[in-house]
């Protein structure tokens, strides 16, 4: 059975887009509204944050030792060193309600990222972009009300991706080479009472686990969409899992929980990890040279 144990009480209103950086032996993690991201040391416990001049969305790691980030409306790359910002794309072009939310790195190493929708109820005014070193950005994919859960499989052949209002998962074949994306089929709704997909990571055998925050659960389903296990989390919200280090690690939001709830799970919004056998697809890097 898998136990989690609260790995940093954090207290983000919404934390997500945990990253396993294995040259450094850390765990990084954004607060969205918070305008953070986080980096806790497996190996020490240390902990370091770095201050973002907008809210984000998500991030990557860079093979120069940067990380890519997702800002609201514009893609940088962030020097946690000298703790400086530098622009790689422009403003996307999106509604002002819309922002950008889920992104990772792909195997092609350019950024993949997707954004949303922050209407009351949300509209399918999202969409998936891809994002080359040189700052070129190509709209993959539209109609979205929240982009979400972006993976590969072990072969880097499947791309994965959830838009989790409607709570639908989705995916395409992929060419590592090019980053084309083809194919495209759809694996499985799910109710508010199974989880909505929200994000995701892949491990060795070819399975997609996906936070569920409607259920407290963490969903892990075939390759082909078959829901095969729902695994209770200990708070509710769950965002996004991660493997690192013999270990799943997952997120939480604080965000629209109500006092009482916020009173019985007083860590909401902290960073869970759990031992697991499993092991997950390593992380690729952006491709900034």
């Amino acid at each position: 059975m898998i136990r989690f144990e609260l790995a940093w009480d954090s207290r983000c209103t919404v934390a997500e887009s945990p990253v396993w950086d294995a040259a450094n032996r850390r765990v990084l993690f954004c607060d969205i509204q918070g305008k953070r991201i986080h980096a806790l040391s497996v190996d020490s416990g240390a902990r370091e944050t770095y201050d973002l001049p907008e809210v984000v969305g998500s991030f990557g790691l860079c093979r120069s030792g940067k990380l890519v980030v997702a800002l609201r409306h514009r893609v940088v790359l962030f020097d946690p060193r000298a703790r400086r910002v530098e622009d790689l794309t422009g403003a996307v072009v999106e509604p002002t309600t819309n922002r950008m939310n889920d992104g990772k790195v792909g195997p092609d190493g350019a950024f993949w990222v997707g954004s949303m929708d922050e209407n009351t109820p949300r509209q399918p005014t999202g969409a998936l972009y891809r994002v080359t070193p040189d700052g070129q950005i190509e709209r993959k994919a539209e109609g979205y009300r929240t982009s979400n859960g972006l993976a590969w499989s072990p072969d880097s052949r499947t791309m994965y991706h959830s838009d989790t209002s409607p709570g639908i998962l989705e995916a395409w074949d992929f060419d590592p080479t090019t980053g084309a994306i083809s194919n495209h089929r759809h694996l499985a709704t799910l109710t508010n009472e199974q989880g909505r997909p929200d994000g995701a990571a892949t491990d060795m055998q070819g399975n997609y686990w996906s936070a569920g925050p409607s259920a407290a659960c963490i969903n892990r389903f075939s390759l082909d969409g078959k829901l095969l296990e729902s695994i209770p989390f200990p708070v509710p919200g769950p965002t996004m899992p991660c493997f690192a280090d013999g270990h799943l690690y997952v997120t939480s939001l604080r965000e629209g929980k109500s006092p009482d709830v916020l009173q019985q799970f007083p860590a909401l919004g902290g960073l869970f990890r759990a031992e697991i056998p499993a092991q997950g697809v390593p992380v690729a890097l952006f491709a900034d040279r």
